[in-house]
């Protein structure tokens, strides 16, 4: 996607986001129980994502994925371990210090219906983040909402719809415009494409491609379809069992896989070899 990118074996340049040592535990309660257990969602997880590039993590279900997004978007908050945005420590930062910075990491989630309040309209929903971090007057948000929904491919004339009144592609489209409202650097996909139809997978692909290119965007994209993977990332880490067991350019990891767990699941993927070629082309 894009070749001009960093190499991640290169000290010539630094990453925007350099997670180290993660790990994340959650204490639960026995079932008809007193007794409490530890579970762990990941374990010791490290990794680097370089400035305008797409990094994908991909596993199995219940590999930790999700919660290691939520860590990474300080959502909860990981048990031992660095988060690193441009070389600062998050983690070494108390909530007014954080405040500011949340801004530069926005989430997009699988399910738009769920993440969009259906009681606002389109304008109120892109505007609540800067209404929140006391961004521009009333009139500049408004402004800023109405560039958004046409820069996302919605009319800005739709800003007084709700989100019931839009389409399942539609819907994501304004939940990428809300992550957008703060002007971040990293946004995390969350299965974001799982639910749209192949159509409108290609569309905002496509539109996720565009955002990136004009705008210098840095992609965590966790996914489970290969297919989406091969066509968008740049680099491609495995989850298993809560770790990370293989970290390579998205050519180099469908070429040569290394770890068992990666060669079962581009076994069940071949397809991904025609989009390859394609992105070469």
């Amino acid at each position: 996607m894009n070749p001009e990118r960093p190499q991640a074996n290169s000290n010539q340049f630094e990453p925007l986001l350099r997670v180290s040592g993660l790990s994340k535990q959650y204490v639960q309660r026995r079932p008809f129980s007193r007794q409490k257990i530890v579970v762990s969602a990941f374990h010791d997880v490290s990794l680097a994502l370089f400035p305008g590039t797409t990094l994908a993590l991909v596993g199995e279900s219940g590999a930790g994925k999700s919660s290691l997004a939520r860590c990474i978007a300080l959502l909860e908050r990981p048990s031992t371990g660095k988060i690193e945005l441009a070389g600062e420590n998050l983690l070494a930062l108390d909530a007014e210090q954080l405040f500011p910075i949340r801004r530069e990491v926005q989430m997009i989630f699988q399910d738009p219906s769920s993440a969009l309040n259906p009681r606002l309209t389109a304008c109120e929903i892109i505007t609540e983040p800067l209404l929140i971090q006391g961004a521009g007057t009333k009139s500049q948000r408004r402004a800023r909402a109405l560039q958004l929904l046409e820069q996302v491919g919605l009319d800005p004339a739709w800003e007084r719809k709700t989100p019931l009144e839009f389409s399942g592609g539609q819907r994501q489209r304004l939940a990428i415009a809300r992550a957008l409202a703060l002007g971040p650097r990293l946004l995390i996909l969350d299965e974001a494409l799982s639910n749209l139809d192949a159509a409108n997978q290609t569309l905002i692909l496509k539109l996720l491609a565009d955002l990136q290119a004009a705008h210098s965007l840095s992609y965590l994209h966790i996914s489970h379809d290969l297919r989406l993977v091969a066509e968008f990332a740049d680099d491609v880490a495995v989850m298993y069992q809560g770790r990370i067991v293989e970290v390579k350019s998205a050519r180099k990891l469908f070429a040569s896989p290394q770890h068992a767990y990666t060669k079962e699941l581009l076994a069940s993927a071949r397809s991904v070899e025609s989009i390859l070629l394609e992105r070469s082309a």
